[in-house]
């Protein structure tokens, strides 16, 4: 930065301050509770300023995914992507474990939907519109602007890997499991498993041989192979760790995380150059933001951290 904009962000941090503490009243508070959206099978709550608590919730059948679930996940993702009141996510779930896969029984509602088709070419546009459903639904977090936490417990199978590849952060429980399964009911993994895990554990090897074996791996192996990054000593503790993350990230500058977000995910699928490229083009007009000139006048001042206005 040129000595010409680090004085110009000196002489607006006397107006800037004005305008934090205005906002610190009125635009920059945390949504009232009427603004939490509701579904069926997951519960919704907003435990920190900006932060959205997620909990997958099917305890009784052990958070297995059936049509529903899909449906509401991609729900809540969109919606708060959109949310100015939301800033970070943790995804949790109730219950003994985190998730035990796709819900065979749904899938026994599919198959009676084949059979009344004789037709394979119609058969196969009803798997294909299906598989697209759940694709849609995983990736939702994936586009999520807002960054996303996963807080595993217990079981994460099948599709619950699938899940928490789609997140930006994965923390578990010591006591944490996890099996790509789909090889055990004669299926390869089709809803983002097989992009995104290795990408996650950046081992192409250990991927394959997870991936073609369905074997059980836990919790201090996931955190050897990068799959999660710190491992707590119970779920209650899970759960706190990882909303303390996530109310230290809405302290910060929305329009600085899901710049940073949006950009690490485009380059996970884009040369260096490209990537290079696409935050140029993003930054040129964010390193204009009232955002970028509070913060560094704050660092410059040594003045209380700035409070940043909804996104």
């Amino acid at each position: 930065m040129s000595i010409q904009r680090f004085t110009n962000v000196i002489r607006l941090a006397p107006r800037l301050s004005a305008m934090q503490t205005y906002r610190n009243n009125t635009s920059a508070a945390p949504a009232a509770a009427g603004h939490v959206p509701q579904f069926k099978t997951l519960a919704i709550t907003t435990p920190k300023p900006f932060v959205f608590h997620v909990e997958l919730n099917r305890p009784k059948k052990l958070n297995a995914i059936d049509r529903e679930m899909w449906l509401e996940i991609r729900e809540c993702f969109e919606a708060l992507a959109i949310n100015p009141d939301c800033r970070a996510i943790v995804l949790s779930a109730a219950g003994k474990h985190f998730c035990a896969g796709i819900d065979l029984s749904s899938m026994m509602a599919l198959g009676q939907q084949l059979a009344d088709s004789d037709d394979v070419a119609r058969k196969g546009v009803i798997m294909e519109r299906t598989i697209k459903i759940y694709q849609d639904s995983i990736t939702a977090v994936e586009r999520c602007a807002k960054p996303v936490i996963m807080a595993v417990h217990q079981a994460c199978i099948g599709a619950g890997v699938d899940l928490i590849t789609a997140a930006d952060i994965r923390y578990s429980t010591k006591d944490a499991f996890f099996q790509v399964k789909e090889v055990d009911i004669g299926m390869a993994a089709d809803v983002g498993t097989l992009q995104r895990f290795p990408k996650a554990i950046g081992s192409q090897s250990l991927a394959r041989e997870l991936c073609f074996t369905g074997r059980r791996f836990e919790a201090a192996e996931a955190e050897r192979c990068g799959l999660v990054s710190r491992v707590f000593a119970d779920k209650d503790t899970l759960v706190s760790g990882a909303l303390d993350l996530a109310a230290d990230i809405a302290t910060r500058s929305p329009i600085a995380v899901q710049t940073t977000k949006e950009s690490m995910v485009y380059s996970l699928e884009h040369t260096n150059q490209e990537g290079l490229d696409h935050i140029r083009t993003i930054n040129k007009l964010n390193l204009q933001s009232e955002d970028f000139a509070q913060a560094v006048a704050a660092q410059l001042t040594k003045d209380e951290k700035p409070v940043f206005a909804k996104l």
